[in-house]
């Protein structure tokens, strides 16, 4: 079975989040055993993420806070769809708080509504977001 990371390579819709993961190395840390749950944003999500663009967060001098974002969407500890509840709140990579709501059939994680769910890997599972989101 294939390892979440190599999930995540094979998505096209996720080739900006995966570049980022291999220029952070945080794509060592997903080769790992886990299981982690990763909740990639889409491509036109992270054209969109913050003060720096997307592009600037690859070059090396930002490598830490490059480091810093994407950890944010990364949880230790394999969840499924199904087990995300409306006001469950999860510890990123990162440290920081995510919270999950619930709505008229939509999950969200902190805003950002999940697309794409339970591609399930050997180490874990990967989930897509439409947006990017900050942790407070």
């Amino acid at each position: 079975m294939a390892t979440i990371l190599q999930i995540a390579n094979a998505d096209k819709n996720l080739s900006l989040f995966t570049k980022g993961l291999k220029t952070s190395e945080l794509d060592n840390k997903l080769t790992e055993l886990g299981p982690f749950t990763i909740l990639g944003p889409v491509n036109l999500a992270l054209s969109r993420l913050m003060s720096l663009t997307y592009e600037q967060l690859l070059e090396p001098a930002n490598r830490s806070e490059l480091l810093y974002q994407l950890s944010g969407y990364i949880l230790v500890g394999k969840k499924m769809f199904s087990d995300f509840r409306n006001d469950q709140k999860y510890v990123t990579l990162n440290g920081k708080q995510i919270i999950v709501s619930t709505n008229n059939g939509e999950t969200r994680i902190n805003g950002a509504k999940i697309l794409a769910r339970d591609k399930q890997g050997s180490n874990g599972v990967v989930h897509l977001i439409d947006n990017t989101y900050s942790t407070p």
